[in-house]
């Protein structure tokens, strides 16, 4: 079963708001806003706590946690000939391949 604490959160301090911001990346409609950062941080878990149970009483799916999926590890890029051309051949002066320069860079 899915816990409010599975999920990416974050807090921010909000120079517009004069506070902090409580944020769940699996619910980014939702936020929490605090004068301190704790009470950001448990008041969105809370929030999201809140949700789960609406949730599950209506029958409705939860969002999975990013770190309850699995990932390969792989993701395709495009980009323009001339740049693959130019990571190619920085790769070979660096003898890299281009996926070593790019993950280097990332």
């Amino acid at each position: 079963m899915i816990k409010a604490q599975d999920y990416a959160y974050r807090v921010l301090w909000s120079p517009r708001d004069g506070a902090y911001v409580g944020t769940v990346a699996e619910f980014p409609s939702l936020s929490c806003i605090e004068e301190d950062q704790g009470s950001a941080f448990f008041g969105i878990i809370d929030l999201v706590e809140s949700v789960l149970e609406d949730i599950a009483a209506t029958g409705e799916e939860a969002p999975v946690p990013f770190a309850l999926r699995s990932y390969s590890g792989k993701f395709a890029l495009r980009i323009p000939p001339e740049k693959h051309r130019q990571l190619a051949i920085e790769a070979a002066e660096q003898h890299v391949s281009i996926n070593q320069l790019v993950v280097s860079r990332l």
